[in-house]
C-alpha cells in the first residue's frame, strides 16, 4: 500500500494511520450491548484479514464494550495470526465496568488497574494508541494527566487522546498538560456524521488550532445513513435503531434525516456505490478529520465501507450534501463572518458556515 494512502493522526505526533479504522464494539455483544453485534473469534480474524488485505493498519477497541469481552475477542483473533503483529491498536477508559466505587472514572486507581487488564486480554506488552474515554468532572485533572504521562513514558502506551470531550474541557487538559510538563494528548474521538454536524462548532475548530487529529466513531450514525432508514419504510430486523436504544438524542429531526438519505441515495446511485459510501467518503473531506472508526457485524458490511477510500465526491456533491444538514450559525459566528471575516485562521474557517460560502 502507498504511504499516500495513510495520514498523520495528528500534527501533534508522527504516527501514521489509514483512513478508516477497524471499530470492534460489535465484537462479543454481551454485557447490555447485545444490539451492537456478535462477533466471534472466527468472525473477528476474517475482518482483520480483510483490513489487513485493504491496509487498514489501526483497530479500535475500548474495555466499556461487551465489559472486557469485545478486547478478549479481540485478543484471541489477534494472536490467530502473526500477519495482524504490525496493527496498531486502541482502547479506552473511563466507564463504570464493574461495581466497586474505583471501577469507573479517571483516577490513577482506575487508570493503572484497567491498562492492565486491557493489555492482558489483548495479548499485548503496550497500546498504540489510549482514550479517556469521557469527562470525569470529580477526580483532579492533575492526577488523571500525570497518570497518562507516566503511561506514555513507561511504554505501556505510545499515545493518548481524548473523547467526547467539550472544547473547553479539552482547552483544560491541553493548558493544565502546559503547566505541569505533562506528555500533551494527541487525538480527540469525536461523534460527527452528515447529518449530526454539532461538532463543527467547536470542537473541530479547537482541535484544528491546538494541533489535535479528530477521529470519528459511528461515522454512519449508528446506522442511521447506511440507507436501510428511509421515509416510510420499517427496516428488518435485527435493526440497532429499532431493536436498540432509542434515537430522540441522536436525531432530533427525523425529516431531515430522511431528506439527508435522499441525497446520499442519489449521489451513490450516480457513482454505483452505497448510502454509508459516501456518508464515509464525505467524512473523510471534512476539515481537520484524521480517521473514521467504523464497526461491522458481517465481512460484507465491512467491504462495503472498505470501498468508501477509493470514492471521490466532486465540489458539487460535498457542498449539496453539506447544504441538507447545514446548522444554523450561531453566536457569535455570525457575528465573525459579518465583521472579522478579513482575518481567520484554518480554524477559524472550518466552522459551520464554510461550506455554504458563508465565510467568503
Amino acid at each position: 500500500m502507498s504511504t499516500d494512502f495513510y495520514r498523520q493522526l495528528s500534527p501533534g505526533c508522527g504516527l501514521r494511520v489509514s483512513p478508516l479504522t477497524l471499530g470492534t464494539i460489535t465484537f462479543g455483544g454481551d454485557h447490555g450491548m447485545e444490539y451492537f453485534g456478535h462477533v466471534d473469534v472466527d468472525g473477528a480474524v476474517d475482518l482483520l484479514s480483510r483490513a489487513k488485505d485493504a491496509g487498514i493498519n489501526l483497530v479500535d477497541t475500548a474495555n466499556f464494550y461487551s465489559t472486557g469481552v469485545a478486547e478478549e475477542v479481540l485478543g484471541k483473533a489477534l494472536a490467530s495470526s502473526r500477519s495482524f503483529d504490525d496493527l496498531l491498536v486502541t482502547s479506552k477508559v473511563r466507564m463504570v465496568v464493574g461495581d466497586g466505587p474505583n471501577d469507573g472514572g479517571q483516577s490513577r486507581w482506575h487508570i493503572l488497574d484497567q491498562v492492565d487488564k486491557t493489555l492482558r486480554r489483548l495479548g499485548r506488552d503496550h497500546l498504540d494508541l489510549y482514550y479517556l474515554h469521557e469527562w470525569d468532572g470529580q477526580t483532579p485533572l492533575e492526577e488523571t494527566l500525570q497518570t497518562m504521562d507516566q503511561l506514555v513514558r513507561s511504554g505501556k502506551i505510545r499515545y493518548y487522546g481524548v473523547s467526547n470531550y467539550t472544547s473547553w474541557q479539552l482547552m483544560k487538559v491541553l493548558m493544565t498538560c502546559e503547566r505541569n510538563g505533562f506528555i500533551k494528548p494527541v487525538s480527540q474521538q469525536i461523534y460527527y456524521t452528515p447529518q449530526a454536524r454539532d461538532a463543527e462548532y467547536e470542537m473541530i475548530p479547537a482541535a484544528i488550532d491546538q494541533g489535535l487529529g479528530s477521529q470519528v466513531w459511528s461515522p454512519l450514525g449508528m446506522g442511521l445513513l447506511t440507507g436501510k432508514y428511509r421515509r416510510g419504510v420499517q427496516p428488518e430486523s435485527p435493526a440497532r435503531m429499532v431493536d436498540g436504544p432509542g434515537t430522540d438524542v441522536i436525531v432530533t429531526d427525523r425529516e431531515n434525516l430522511y431528506d439527508m438519505v435522499d441525497t446520499l441515495d442519489e449521489v451513490a446511485s450516480a457513482h454505483g456505490a452505497s448510502v454509508a459510501q459516501v456518508t464515509l467518503a464525505w467524512l473523510l473531506t471534512r476539515p481537520g478529520i484524521t480517521n473514521l472508526v467504523v464497526g461491522a457485524r458481517t465481512t460484507a458490511q465491512w467491504e462495503d465501507s472498505l470501498g468508501a477510500v477509493d470514492l471521490t465526491l466532486s465540489d458539487e456533491e460535498i457542498a449539496r450534501i453539506a447544504a441538507v444538514s447545514a446548522p444554523a450559525v450561531r453566536y457569535p459566528f455570525w457575528h465573525q463572518v459579518d465583521l472579522a471575516s478579513d482575518r481567520l485562521s484554518a480554524a477559524d474557517r472550518s466552522i459551520i458556515g464554510t461550506t455554504a460560502g458563508q465565510l467568503g
